[in-house]
């Protein structure tokens, strides 16, 4: 910003020089050379020399930022080997670091491309600084899976402060420790648990039903906004078993407003007053939305409150359910000072994994297929043999037939791994070093690992599934052309817009079909 300025400087007293000619202001005047053409020639030549020296200033200073950039990192470069931890990189340009090469990237066709070419440069492992924060970033798998196995004595989780500040301290994302693993075993319980596998089985299928339905009634479907609110629907029924209708609409209000300055990142120029305000006002906005968020779900916390003393030994109907009798029974006792808010809390938390990941990964389902008909032959063809097969039989479909699908669930892993719509999991190393090695066949972990293993990927498997099921064996569609962007989130340049035409299927499709 220093150079900036003195260039800004030099151009105005150049520009003064030429258009105000000392010849004309009275200070230079005098009687003999009043608007003498020789006068006139000396004022060029002294400008042309505040140029020169300006441009040498330039020059100057341009050379002393990069030579002192260059010396500060070689310095640091130079602790770090001692300390023998720090792996090769670059920071890039201070308080920014590469965050535009890292964004610039994002709305990219090819947004490895930033992770590509630093690992040429550097390897697997390397370090960088992004969104303001100097961090080490490994694209290693065996690697990443000591991290992500690890359970929480050498790293915790570490997320951006503006995503701390909005969540808080003891936000799932933040916590650790007994804290964590009870909550994370609770829920994963219930999620695998036959009750809720044979209930939301159901509701899928139905919720399913009625989107692709309307689908059938619009000349255009825009996939990504239309499976926003299908899939939010599940989630919703399955945290709070809340149904279709005003009180649902009024939650997706305000969770969208949520969401929206949760992933708002402003550009970080300390100091500055513009960054300043518009960090305190989509805080602000932010936290407002949150605390009608949280108002409206304490409300049905409190109603099952009073249902849950009542009757206990019945199966948990949803995730309220299990966190009330567990703060009942004392499990949360740090925080039985406020335990419905911190019930709301973190039903609220749980919405945000399934906003983004779940539509978006059954939107980029929709785009590959579209793009790869010899998959999506195969896809109707095993999906049109279990059809034929419950329809024989009379059974109703369960959770297992759909996992059974194989060829499906390679789909499901395919596009996972194609889209990344995870772009990073958050870690502080508490430890300087790593010690012992392991061999590992693992590279694909889209639910993460270890104690943090999402709880939820069965059912987001089950999900992906049935859409897919349906989808195929009572529709055809043609996509038009549209664009992935990666940043600050995976999603669909134009929405996936696609025109959907209902069909009988009696066997499977050619390749041409679509």
């Amino acid at each position: 910003m220093y150079m900036f300025h003195v260039l800004w400087h030099v151009i105005n007293f150049f520009w003064y020089v030429f258009m105000y000619s000392p010849a004309n202001l009275s200070l230079f005047r005098s009687p003999e050379n009043l608007y003498s053409p020789s006068g006139f020639m000396d004022y060029w030549i002294a400008g042309f020399l505040v140029l020169t020296a300006g441009v040498l200033l330039l020059s100057w200073l341009w050379f002393r930022l990069t030579n002192s950039k260059t010396r500060n990192e070689d310095k640091q470069e130079e602790s770090e080997k001692k300390k023998g931890m720090i792996p090769k990189g670059s920071l890039g340009w201070p308080v920014i670091g590469e965050t535009l090469t890292f964004i610039a990237c994002g709305y990219s066709s090819r947004p490895v491309s930033f992770m590509d070419k630093r690992k040429s440069l550097y390897g697997k492992v390397f370090k960088t600084n992004i969104i303001g924060t100097p961090i080490i970033i490994s694209t290693d798998a065996e690697v990443n899976k000591v991290v992500l196995q690890n359970h929480g004595n050498t790293f915790v989780p570490a997320y951006p402060k503006s995503i701390t500040e909005l969540l808080g301290e003891n936000s799932i994302l933040s916590i650790n420790g007994a804290h964590q693993k009870r909550l994370h075993t609770l829920i994963s319980a219930f999620l695998r648990s036959p009750h809720l596998k044979e209930r939301i089985t159901r509701d899928i299928e139905a919720s399913v039903a009625l989107t692709l339905a309307s689908w059938s009634q619009l000349p255009l479907v825009h996939v990504q906004d239309e499976i926003k609110k299908m899939t939010f629907e599940i989630l919703v029924k399955l945290l709070m078993s809340i149904s279709p209708g005003d009180d649902l609409d009024i939650l997706k209000l305000e969770f969208q407003e949520f969401i929206k300055g949760l992933i708002c990142i402003p550009i970080k120029f300390p100091g500055t007053r513009l960054y300043k305000s518009l960090k305190g006002l989509t805080f602000e906005l932010t936290m407002q939305a949150k605390e009608r968020l949280i108002k409206i779900v304490k409300k049905v916390v409190e109603e099952r409150q009073e249902a849950t003393t009542e009757s206990t030994n019945c199966p948990a109907n949803d995730a309220v359910d299990v966190l009330l009798r567990d703060v009942n029974d004392g499990g949360c006792s740090d925080k039985q000072s406020h335990p419905l808010d911190f019930v709301s809390g973190k039903i609220v938390e749980m919405m945000i994994p399934g906003e983004e990941t779940m539509p978006t990964a059954m939107t980029l389902a929709v785009k590959f297929l579209s793009d790869n008909p010899v998959a999506l032959a195969k896809l109707v063809e095993e999906n049109m043999e279990m059809k034929r097969r419950k329809l024989e039989s009379g059974k109703e479909y369960d959770w297992s037939d759909y996992m059974s699908l194989s060829f499906t669930q390679n789909v499901i892993n395919e596009t996972l791994r194609m889209a990344n719509i995870i772009n990073g999991v958050w870690r502080k190393a508490l430890k300087d070093r790593i010690n012992g090695t392991t061999n590992s066949n693992i590279c694909f972990t889209p639910f993460g690992g270890g104690q943090r293993l999402c709880p939820g990927l069965e059912l987001s498997k089950l999900e992906i599934s049935i859409f897919l099921h349906q989808l195929v064996t009572r529709f055809s569609w043609t996509a038009e052309k549209d664009e992935i962007v990666s940043f600050p989130t995976v999603k669909m340049k134009r929405r996936l817009p696609i025109r959907v035409t209902p069909v009988e299927r009696t066997s499977p499709i050619s390749v041409e079909d679509h």
